[in-house]
Parts: C-alpha cells; structure tokens; sequence
C-alpha cells in the first residue's frame, strides 16, 4: 500500500506547540541527503487520515515538501503523542528514496482452523506475531500469511516454514517457532 501526503518546511521560528494550534503537526523527514535532516509541518486532517490507514515502519508514504527539494518515498518511522490527550504531536519519516533494500518488520497473519484444534482438541500457541525482514523499498508486503490449517497437537511452523514473497529476506534466526498446537 502506498500513501501521499504534502508538507512544508519548518523555520526555527515555528514552534510545535504555535503550528499545533494552527492546525499542523510538525514532523521530520530524514535519511536522504547524507545523513541531514529537515522539519516540516504537515496538515492534521491530512496525518489523521493517513494515521486510518499507514502502519509504523511497513506502509510507503510518498511524501512531498511543497516549498522544498524533496518528494519521495519515505517510511512512517514514528509517531509520538500526547502522554494523556488524543493527539499527535510529532511525525519522523526516514527517507527511502536512495535505499536498495529496507528493514522492517512484517505482521504474521494466521488463517486457518488447525486439526490438531477441531480435532485434538489443542489451542493454538502463537510465539511471533511479526518477523523482521530485508526487501526492496517498493515491495515491502503488509503482512506474511501464515496457513496453520493442517498442524496436529505437537507440531509448528518455524520461521524458515514460512513462504516469503520474491526479493523479502528474514534477517532473524530461522529456527524459531512462530506457532504451534499445544494439548489442553
């Protein structure tokens, strides 16, 4: 899933807590560049609408400086909020513009009903719900299947089971259990 979103640079006049009561939120955008960074202000409707829909380190979010030299891919590194309040108070994006590959991590999704749980009556033990993971800026998936439809009691799927798409590489250990069948 890819995103847009727009901005403008921040002077040092503009403080988070003036732009916050403009309606903006002040944000980050580095890694391109060398190592330089630059603070930008983003519209709140618009990081709202993108917080629906991005996940932290996973989603590509084409980024644009309106009055700057940057648009490019850039991935939602983080978000900080307010300690008690539902707001938003800063965004960092890493710029991913001139990387060959990215490190993320990936969420596990699990589908399926086990046999060894219709049948064996077992429960399902889930020991990772996310692996991390090398690949290409442009293909970072939104989530790895995990089918656990055919394990019976006793039996797992380790993370060198698991089907990755071309080009994505775990860079944990492989010998993991991601899940398995345990006897009530």
């Amino acid at each position: 899933m890819q995103l847009t979103i727009e901005s403008q640079t921040r002077s040092p006049k503009d403080t988070p807590r003036a732009l916050r009561r403009s309606g903006k939120i002040p944000g980050t955008v580095y890694g391109h560049k060398g190592s330089e960074s630059t603070a930008i202000s983003l519209d709140a409707k618009d990081v709202f609408t993108l917080l629906r829909t991005a996940v932290i380190n996973n989603t590509l979010v084409e980024l644009n400086i309106a009055d700057g030299d940057f648009k490019g891919n850039t991935l939602l590194r983080e978000v900080q909020h307010h300690p008690y309040k539902n707001e938003v108070y800063h965004l960092s994006f890493f710029s991913i513009a001139a990387q060959t590959s990215v490190e993320v991590e990936i969420p596990l999704h699990f589908v399926g009903v086990p046999v060894g749980v219709k049948v064996g009556g077992g429960s399902v033990d889930v020991t990772m719900k996310a692996v991390r993971v090398s690949c290409p800026p442009n293909s970072v998936p939104e989530t790895i299947e995990v089918d656990i439809t055919n394990l019976n009691v006793g039996e797992g799927i380790h993370i060198s089971d698991l089907v990755f798409p071309e080009g994505v590489v775990p860079i944990t250990d492989t010998t993991p259990l991601v899940v398995t069948i345990l006897k009530k």
